[in-house]
């Protein structure tokens, strides 16, 4: 591929992080198994590792699987670190994994949910960066508060945890706040990651996309129903982990409903039994998600997915994945 004619704000990122294209593989769980991750950094991207996922779904020893993308891309990676209060064996565990990850030379981390003072402390002595994810401005000056770097703008149009604010007005909320800002949500073709990148986005975070990957290992008949999803079918369903996900309105979810019920909404509104009802969801969520990922069946349709499933209708590489993202950067420079 032609080196591409980016905007500004593209440009300086790439610069920053020492990659080709302003493409970030968004961490997920279950999805983000170590191949996937290599192959979207190998292809000149910013693949992100999912923890959980490494060492549950795939069975990697967290050290030997970043040794293990290694050896697959030489090329940078990041890190994604689930940082809101928990169990204290969790948050202990996060703790060494981020300490491991900079020891095996990771420079990049997104932090979700909680204050990343603490990472960012950590990761700043090393020379490295922490982006946060947010949905708003409130989170945005919790994080750049706590040594946050950048920011992760998740959107209304995003796959999993999705936001409530549209790409164009979480960009005109944030930009003043003079931070890299990353699109995650809604990007599955070129035209959404023109539009993105030419509103002021310095780049772009995709998980839906690369979930209809060669590289990853999620199910065909999960990748099918990517393909096959129109954008109507996107819906948010509360029963997952108290908040809404994004996932596809399979006959698993239209069974389940899309409200929790009134148990779960009296827990998750109280100080004390809050944590709980999280880590009942939680729980619960990882072993579905798990079972579902790899079930070829279709029987387990329990699905994941952003409003980015209208513009894919193919299973291709990483390397042909961000090739066609950058096509209208790089005709600029034919």
């Amino acid at each position: 591929m032609n080196k591409p004619l980016l905007p500004a704000a593209a440009q300086q990122f790439v610069e920053l992080l020492g990659i080709d294209y302003p493409v970030i593989g968004g961490p997920m769980y279950p999805c983000s198994n170590p191949e996937l991750v290599a192959a979207v950094s190998a292809a000149g991207g910013l693949g992100i590792l999912q923890p959980i996922s490494l060492t549950y779904v795939y069975g990697h020893d967290f050290r030997e699987g970043i040794r293990m993308i290694r050896e697959l891309t030489d090329r940078p990676i990041g890190m994604n670190a689930l940082i809101e209060k928990s169990s204290k064996k969790y948050q202990e565990r996060m703790s060494e994994w981020i300490d491991i990850a900079l020891e095996e030379g990771v420079r990049f981390f997104v932090t979700s949910l909680g204050k990343p003072g603490w990472v960012a402390e950590r990761v700043h002595a090393f020379g490295g960066l922490v982006y946060h994810d947010v949905t708003e401005m409130k989170w945005a000056k919790i994080g750049l508060d706590n040594g946050a770097d950048g920011l992760i703008c998740v959107n209304n149009r995003a796959g999993g945890h999705a936001g409530t604010k549209s790409v164009q007005i979480l960009y005109d909320e944030l930009q003043s706040l003079d931070v890299p800002l990353v699109c995650a949500g809604g990007v599955g073709d070129s035209n959404g990651m023109q539009q993105a990148l030419d509103i002021g986005y310095s780049a772009c975070q995709l998980g839906t996309r690369f979930i209809a990957s060669k590289e990853c290992q999620a199910s065909e008949v999960y990748k099918q129903a990517i393909l096959i999803a129109k954008e109507s079918d996107i819906v948010l369903s509360e029963r997952i982990t108290g908040v809404p996900v994004a996932v596809i309105n399979t006959d698993y979810i239209k069974r389940s409903g899309l409200q929790s019920g009134w148990l779960a909404r009296w827990m998750l509104s109280g100080n004390k039994t809050k944590h709980w009802m999280r880590t009942i969801y939680a729980l619960k969520s990882i072993w579905q998600l798990k079972k579902s990922l790899l079930d070829e069946t279709g029987e387990r349709d329990y699905w994941q997915a952003g409003k980015s499933v209208a513009g894919i209708d193919s299973i291709e590489s990483c390397d042909a994945i961000i090739h066609n993202l950058m096509q209208h950067f790089e005709s600029e420079t034919k």
